[in-house]
């Protein structure tokens, strides 16, 4: 018995070792992303700082969570917008997760629409539940496509006369130019895990536009379009008009270049 007692009491060691060890890796990686110049702009308990549909988003559980439910009457694409600022140059890392029906997004120097709530218009890093578009640069209310998942492009200049969505074509803008591809699009979306956590990091400088996920660039845009292109703007998260779905966001951190 007294046998059984040393091995239940070393049992509850090791519990309460590896939790504090796996408590002191978090502080680390935190501290870590602080020391790089990302400061978090989420603090895991509230909304400060954001601006959204209360009946949309929430935080629950330290997370960050946009969710449409059987019930929810959604005209048109929402976002949760960030009140600290207009990027210009930066970089932003965020961990994700929606399920398979979800439909969303983190767009960047965007600007906010005035006659539709919480609406914003600008470059959006696409992020699907079935992770088809994940990855890929589309530009939300203009634009249109940017570029692909596994395509680095240039935008060309465009200054047609007409509405710009006159010249979006297969819901793709007509001045990309594919310049190389960073890879096979369903190879690319085998290192995205689809409904569990995955990791977006973009960098931001100038007229180039870079799309991380993973740890690998999924697409790049070279912004040569001087009417329609933007250096700054609001940062926000989409819920898509569409099916019951959710999507969930943590470790968000922005750092100003």
């Amino acid at each position: 018995m007294k046998e059984f007692r040393n091995l239940k009491y070393l049992f509850i060691l090791a519990i309460i070792s590896f939790t504090a060890c796996s408590q002191e890796k978090i502080s680390d990686e935190s501290q870590e992303e602080e020391d790089d110049g990302f400061v978090s702009i989420f603090n895991g308990q509230s909304m400060d700082d954001w601006e959204g549909d209360p009946n949309i988003w929430k935080v629950e559980e330290g997370l960050l969570i946009g969710q449409l439910t059987a019930d929810t009457d959604l005209k048109s694409n929402t976002f949760l917008i960030w009140r600290g600022g207009e990027p210009s140059d930066f970089e932003l890392k965020v961990d994700f997760k929606i399920t398979e029906d979800g439909n969303s997004g983190i767009n960047y120097r965007s600007e906010r629409l005035e006659d539709i709530p919480f609406a914003l218009r600008g470059y959006q890093a696409d992020i699907d539940g079935k992770n088809t578009y994940t990855g890929q640069n589309y530009e939300e209310r203009k634009r249109a496509t940017l570029a692909y998942r596994g395509q680095q492009t240039k935008i060309n200049p465009q200054d047609p006369p007409g509405e710009i969505r006159d010249f979006v074509e297969r819901n793709a803008w007509r001045g990309l130019e594919m310049t190389k591809e960073l890879g096979d699009r369903d190879s690319l979306r085998s290192l995205i895990q689809a409904e569990d956590w995955n990791h977006m990091h973009l960098v931001i400088k100038g007229n180039l536009l870079q799309h991380y996920v993973n740890g690998v660039l999924m697409s790049e845009v070279v912004d040569e379009d001087r009417v329609n292109r933007s250096f700054g703007g609001y940062l926000g998260f989409q819920v898509h008009v569409g099916p019951p779905m959710q999507v969930a966001f943590k470790n968000i951190y922005l750092k100003e270049n």
